[in-house]
C-alpha cells in the first residue's frame, strides 16, 4: 500500500490514469469533470506526459486518438454536452480500433441542462451514441476508490481489446471526498497493447492471423499504415467487398463478446436470501445499499444488484438474479433507461418495476426504502 489520501472522485480518476500509464490528456473544461483536467495539467508534465487544452470537445477526442496512434496511453474527460460532441470520433475509434479512455461525469440534461447537478441520462448514449453497429465498453464506478480502480481497468480493457472504453459516473461520485489508499506500482496489473513482431514491410494493421485483436504499431516507429473511417480490409485501405466488410464488423463485436468473463463485473449486496432486488448504478447504488439495510430492519429481505460493467450489459447475471428473487426494482436518475435492459434480460420471469427521478437531486435512501416496502407487499 502506498500513500493514503483524502480526495474527491475526480482526483482519484486522475490518479488512476497516471497509475495506468496515461501520458496524454486532450480535453476541454466542463462541469462537473473539470478537476480531472486541472489535476492532469499539473501532473502529466512531471512524468513525461503531455496535457493539451483543445478548443472544444471534438478537437479533444481527435487529439486523444492521435496520441494513441503514436503509441501513448491517452484519455479525455467530459460531461454530457461534451460527450455528445465526441460521438462521431468515438465511432471512428471503434472502427479503426484505436484504444482510448473517455471519462463522462454525468450531469442533468438534456442540452446544457443542470451543470452542477447529478444525473444518469447518458446511459444509453454510452452504448448507442455514435451511429452504426459498434462495440462498447462502459464502466460505472460508485465510490472514490472504485473511480480509481475502474479508471485503471478502463485503460487495461482499452489496450487489451484495441477499443474505446468509457468510464461513466456522475457528479456525486466525481465530487465526493473519501479516504483512498493508493496502491504501490506493481500492485495492480497493467496491460499494454500488443506490438507487431513482423518487419514493417509485412505489417498489416488489421491482420486477423494474430486473432481478434491484431497487434498495433506506433506511428513514427517505421511502420507505415493507412487509417480511415471507411470500412477497410486487413491492410487498412477501404473496401467494398461484402464478405470482407461482414467479417470486419463481426470481428470487432466478437472480440468483446468472446471475452465477457474478462470484461463483465457486477456487485451483489445482501442478495443471498433476498426476495426483492434493486438494480442501480453509481451513487444511487450507495443509497440503495442503505435502503436495503433499513428495509431488512423492517423484516423485508432486500438486496442490491449493481452493474459495475454497464456495457456490455450483464444480461446473464440479471437473468440469474430473476431466478432468485420475487421482484426487481430498477432505480435510476433519469426517466427510465437501464430498466429496459433489465426487462429484456429478465424475459418476464419476474415483475420489474421502474423508479425514476430526474430533478437534479439524488434519489434519497428513504425513497428507495419505500420502494422496497411497496415491492414486498
Amino acid at each position: 500500500m502506498g500513500s493514503v489520501k483524502f480526495i474527491q472522485g475526480n482526483e482519484a480518476c486522475a490518479e488512476g490514469a497516471l497509475y495506468a500509464g496515461c501520458r496524454f490528456f486532450g480535453g476541454y473544461p466542463i462541469t462537473p469533470s473539470s478537476e480531472i483536467a486541472e489535476i492532469l495539467a499539473r501532473r502529466l508534465p512531471g512524468v513525461g506526459g503531455r496535457f493539451v487544452q483543445m478548443e472544444d470537445e471534438i478537437a479533444s477526442i481527435a487529439a486523444t486518438i492521435g496520441a494513441s496512434l503514436a503509441g501513448t496511453k491517452a484519455m479525455t474527460a467530459t460531461s454530457g454536452p461534451g460527450f455528445s460532441l465526441m460521438q462521431e470520433n468515438i465511432g471512428f475509434a471503434c472502427l479503426t480500433e484505436i484504444p482510448i479512455v473517455i471519462v463522462n461525469v454525468m450531469r442533468g440534461g438534456p442540452s446544457t441542462g443542470m451543470p452542477t447537478a447529478p444525473g444518469q441520462g447518458d446511459v444509453m448514449q454510452a452504448r448507442w451514441g455514435t451511429h452504426g453497429d459498434h462495440p462498447a465498453i462502459s464502466l460505472a464506478p460508485m465510490s472514490v476508490r472504485e473511480f480509481f480502480e475502474e479508471t485503471v481497468r478502463a485503460f487495461n480493457l482499452s489496450e487489451r481489446f484495441r477499443t474505446p472504453v468509457t468510464v461513466l459516473t456522475e457528479e456525486i461520485v466525481g465530487h465526493t471526498r473519501e479516504r483512498l489508499a493508493l496502491p504501490e506500482p506493481g500492485d495492480l496489473e497493467l496491460i499494454e497493447r500488443v506490438k507487431p513482431t513482423v518487419p514493417p514491410a509485412d505489417y498489416r494493421p488489421y491482420d486477423t492471423g494474430f486473432g481478434d485483436v491484431p497487434p498495433m504499431a506506433n506511428f513514427g516507429d517505421g511502420y507505415r499504415f493507412h487509417v480511415t473511417g471507411l470500412v477497410h480490409a486487413e491492410d487498412g485501405f477501404p473496401t467494398n467487398e461484402p464478405s470482407v466488410i461482414a467479417a470486419k464488423e463481426r470481428r470487432i463485436h466478437d472480440k468483446l463478446g468472446k471475452a465477457r468473463d474478462e470484461i463483465d463485473r457486477v456487485d451483489e449486496y445482501l442478495l443471498d436470501d433476498a426476495e426483492v432486488a434493486m438494480v442501480a448504478i453509481c451513487s444511487t447504488a450507495r443509497a440503495a445499499r442503505r435502503a436495503a439495510r433499513e428495509a431488512r430492519e423492517q423484516g423485508i429481505k432486500a438486496g442490491v444488484f449493481r452493474p459495475v460493467t454497464l456495457w456490455p450489459f450483464p444480461d446473464r447475471q440479471v437473468a440469474a438474479l430473476a431466478e432468485r428473487v420475487n421482484k426487481i426494482v430498477v432505480a435510476e436518475m433519469n426517466l427510465g433507461q437501464i430498466v429496459h435492459e433489465v426487462r429484456r434480460a429478465v424475459s418476464g420471469k419476474v415483475e420489474v418495476e421502474s423508479l425514476t427521478q430526474a430533478d437534479g437531486e439524488p434519489i434519497a435512501p428513504g425513497t428507495l426504502c419505500e420502494a422496497f416496502r411497496e415491492a414486498a407487499r
